[in-house]
């Protein structure tokens, strides 16, 4: 089957396999149906106030397209001609490239069809991100500072402001990075959406604007380490009781959310981000729309939360302020000459990127621009050396539950450090919750693959503002899906096609129904390569 659909027209056309785009001479193309009794052709009109498609018989839609008064052909969907498509043959189909809504759906089997059973998954072919080289659009990003407390500035980017009458969305990024790694989401979602993207505090931009420590006059300045800030004997005023924890950074995105963007959001996070994203939603569940979790870690901090646990907290006598005492100062020196190294950073960002063609020059070079900040070593051992949160990462879950919050997860399948067992075990204390695995990406599928995540998290923010009438993604209707699914989706990006496989898990998924087929695949694979001569 193959889908046609386009924001921009009115109107979009199904048809039912193998039809094909004959050319007509040399500057036009004709529409050729099969003349199979499986053909199933509709019209379709888009309802313009929630987005939903009403279908229709078409014998004379289709009369009036390629004859009748005031008839337009295929040239006009999309305002693209049928030359960029590349012509549409069975098995060989392109997607408008310059809109951010059009898709197109190939594939011999149903676009229902489950795949767990081994069979090829339908073919989706969704837009690439704008190609602001060929003239499309590309929203701006602007680049904002935020004076939330005493010599901390929190730094964040904004784009689509001008989308006034559109919901807010707010992404969270992950440990060592910042604003900056949600770049393909501002210029794209941005078109759309309101969108804002935050440093957490201690990272990225949002590191203290002076030293927040002291050094006595026989102390450590004399050996030449004043440079170096948080490592001096006393502490200023305005960093007492500063550390860089899990419950403030929920409290410095509570305090944007009131003061800056001013009402409830769609939040997103990656790892340490999707823990804090889910930690703020169980808090304030009335400032929350939506959360998505993009390979959320489950868990932080190593040290027991005071609140929690004050006895076995009294056991450590440091938890992350300043200043640092001289013995962990000395292993924070040897510990970060290693890791911020050019070479140790290069080696972390292969490991989470999963296709290791994607460049990844821009995301290097601000990650090493933080190491180089004078604050950035104190600040790293602040964050390993903080307290957990008052709440467990499935408490936060079961308190979202609680509250009706709705959670789409998004994971990279070959991420190496957060497992995808932990986003289906996710998947099974909430069952509601949608799962979509993409693959092959790593830990960072939003970056890595942003042109799928960014079509995911566009279509499920449609369906939760149209009240579940505009269909989630991947989807043909506007029911739940019960059953898994898997699709083939396609994109281009700088002017090559590539594709990932993105698996929709069902609210009838069980862990152990998985893990079965999984076993049951291996072992079909593994037979077959035995027996292959």
């Amino acid at each position: 089957m193959e889908i046609l659909t386009s924001s921009t027209a009115s109107c979009c056309l199904v048809v039912n396999l193998r039809w094909k785009l004959a050319e007509n001479g040399s500057n036009s193309s004709q529409l050729k149906l099969p003349t199979s009794r499986e053909r199933k052709i509709l019209f379709a009109r888009t309802n313009q106030r929630n987005g939903s498609l009403r279908f229709s018989s078409v014998d004379k839609f289709l009369k009036k397209l390629n004859h009748g008064k005031g008839s337009r052909s295929l040239d006009s969907f999309g305002s693209r001609s049928l030359d960029s498509f590349g012509g549409l043959k069975n098995g060989n189909s392109k997607v408008f490239s310059g809109n951010s809504s059009s898709y197109v759906v190939g594939g011999e089997d149903d676009v229902g069809s489950i795949t767990e059973n081994g069979e090829s998954p339908t073919r989706v072919l969704i837009p690439g991100l704008p190609d602001e080289s060929n003239g499309e659009y590309s929203a701006p990003i602007s680049s904002c500072f935020w004076k939330w407390k005493p010599k901390l500035n929190v730094h964040y980017e904004k784009a689509g402001c001008e989308n006034v009458n559109s919901p807010p969305v707010l992404f969270l990024p992950g440990f060592g990075v910042g604003s900056f790694h949600y770049e393909k989401q501002l210029k794209d979602l941005g078109r759309d959406y309101r969108v804002w993207a935050i440093d957490f505090l201690g990272q990225g931009m949002s590191l203290p604007v002076e030293n927040p420590t002291l050094f006595s006059k026989d102390g450590a300045a004399s050996e030449g380490k004043d440079s170096i800030w948080g490592f001096g004997d006393e502490i200023e005023p305005w960093a007492n009781d500063l550390v860089f924890s899990m419950d403030l950074w929920q409290d410095q995105v509570h305090n944007f959310i009131e003061e800056v963007i001013g009402e409830p959001v769609y939040i997103v996070g990656n790892s340490l981000g999707g823990f804090v994203a889910l930690y703020f939603a169980a808090r304030y569940p009335h400032l929350v729309k939506g959360v998505t979790l993009l390979n959320a870690t489950p868990f932080w901090g190593f040290l027991p939360n005071p609140i929690r646990s004050p006895r076995l907290a009294r056991m450590f006598p440091w938890s992350g302020t300043f200043p640092l005492p001289a013995n962990v100062r000395k292993l924070i020196e040897f510990f970060w000459q290693k890791i911020s190294d050019p070479k140790s950073i290069a080696e972390i960002l292969k490991q989470v990127y999963t296709d290791h063609s994607t460049n990844i020059d821009k995301v290097f070079s601000r990650i090493l621009d933080i190491t180089q900040h004078p604050a950035a070593a104190a600040s790293f051992a602040s964050i390993m050396f903080a307290p957990q949160g008052q709440l467990s990462f499935r408490e936060t879950l079961a308190r979202c539950k609680m509250s009706d919050i709705p959670i789409c997860l998004v994971y990279g399948k070959e991420d190496p450090w957060v497992k995808p067992i932990w986003g289906l075990q996710v998947k099974q204390q909430v069952p509601e919750a949608l799962y979509y695995e993409i693959s092959p990406a790593g830990h960072c599928p939003h970056d890595e693959v942003p042109e799928a995540v960014n079509y995911l998290l566009r279509g499920w923010i449609k369906n939760l503002e149209s009240h579940g009438s505009v269909a989630l993604p991947l989807h043909e209707d506007a029911e739940v899906v019960k059953n898994s699914i898997a699709r083939d989706v396609e994109f281009v990006r700088e002017g090559s096609r590539k594709s990932v496989i993105v698996r929709f898990f069902g609210s009838k998924f069980s862990i152990w129904n998985s893990f079965s087929s999984y076993i049951k695949s291996q072992f079909k694979e593994t037979t077959s390569r035995i027996l292959t001569p």
